[in-house]
């Protein structure tokens, strides 16, 4: 961890810091007192409990992606702690760029050679991507007409972080199934490109996305053999957005709040849609404002959508900030196995 990776957590904390100012300023410390004193125990404890199975499952997808016949059992906390260093870096990194390269440091700390790793994070990253996306769609279908027709203006934004990610997931889909085609589209987008701005500058592009083409293409032939990991993986990755995605509804039954999981998830599917276009780190402020503004529909007192707010923030943001410290300075035994493919 660096200077750079340290200004990232002072700035997370210094926003974070004013947004608890400001909401503490309009609202009564007996109100927040009163909230705090009905809270729900066992829920409350399940909020963690969730995040933490979120992490475990997410651990879960990489160890199966990794296993191989007649290689060393590595332990548990290697294969944990690379989620929750994720964690930690994306929260502490603009757009939360931090978060692959972190994963793939600790894969390389536990003993699997560089080239692998990154193999089996870009598989990892295209079964999440596929996950997510079927996610965002289903719930743009089914549940953005609570947020258009009583928050347009935060509708506009949801969308933008939607269409981002869906020209994403599409571009991805497009290697994997429309190789050549991709190829083809790619270099007419640079060659127009060229036109316009500097040929050095629009070289290095195409070189770089060429790369990345042909790196995410091999890598989805291999998914594609391995078709019980695929499945198993895929299982594990719905079941841990499930679980992180529950986590609002569990923090709104911590404060003795009833409503529909169904509409409370969609409310925080849409949270995060937002949340992927603000390029501040763990973008702070922007997650908080959009807490509030979505939840209270479900919340009435000012008081208890506040402490509400703040507890879903530490649970998904903090908690797993606080857990890749301990990630970061604990490392595992190194374990080397056969690296050939």
């Amino acid at each position: 961890m660096n200077k750079k990776h340290l200004w990232g957590i002072l700035v997370v904390l210094a926003i974070s810091a004013f947004v608890l100012y400001s909401d503490l300023k309009t609202t009564p410390i007996n109100e927040l007192v009163k909230a705090a004193q009905n809270i729900n125990i066992v829920a409350f404890v399940l909020i963690f409990v969730l995040m933490i199975l979120s992490y475990v499952c997410e651990a879960s997808i990489i160890a199966v992606l990794a296993h191989r016949k007649n290689e060393p059992r590595r332990s548990k906390w290697s294969f944990f702690r690379i989620p929750i260093i994720q964690a930690l870096f994306n929260a502490i990194t603009p757009m939360s760029t931090g978060g692959q390269p972190a994963q793939l440091a600790a894969m390389i700390q536990m003993g699997i050679e560089g080239g692998r790793a990154t193999s089996l994070l870009l598989m990892k990253f295209i079964i999440y991507q596929v996950a997510v996306f079927i996610a965002y769609v289903l719930t743009i279908l089914f549940g953005f007409h609570m947020v258009a027709t009583s928050f347009s203006g935060l509708a506009i934004f949801i969308v933008i972080g939607l269409l981002i990610h869906v020209g994403s997931t599409l571009f991805l889909l497009a290697i994997m199934f429309a190789y050549k085609w991709t190829k083809k589209a790619t270099n007419w987008v640079m060659n127009v490109l060229a036109k316009f701005m500097k040929e050095e500058r629009v070289e290095k592009w195409r070189q770089a996305t060429m790369e990345k083409i042909e790196t995410f293409y091999a890598e989805s032939q291999k998914l594609k053999k391995e078709k019980k990991k695929l499945l198993v993986a895929t299982i594990l990755t719905l079941l841990q957005l499930l679980i992180f995605y529950s986590i609002p509804y569990m923090v709104l039954l911590a404060l003795n709040v009833h409503a529909s999981w169904i509409a409370v998830t969609q409310m925080n599917i849409m949270i995060i849609m937002f949340m992927a276009i603000i390029p501040i780190p763990g973008a702070s402020g922007g997650a908080e404002y959009s807490f509030q503004t979505l939840f209270a529909t479900f919340v009435s007192s000012h008081g208890l959508l506040v402490l509400g707010m703040f507890l879903w923030r530490f649970a998904t943001y903090f908690f797993g900030m606080i857990l890749g410290i301990f990630g970061w300075i604990f490392k595992p035994k190194k374990i080397k196995g056969p690296e050939n493919d």
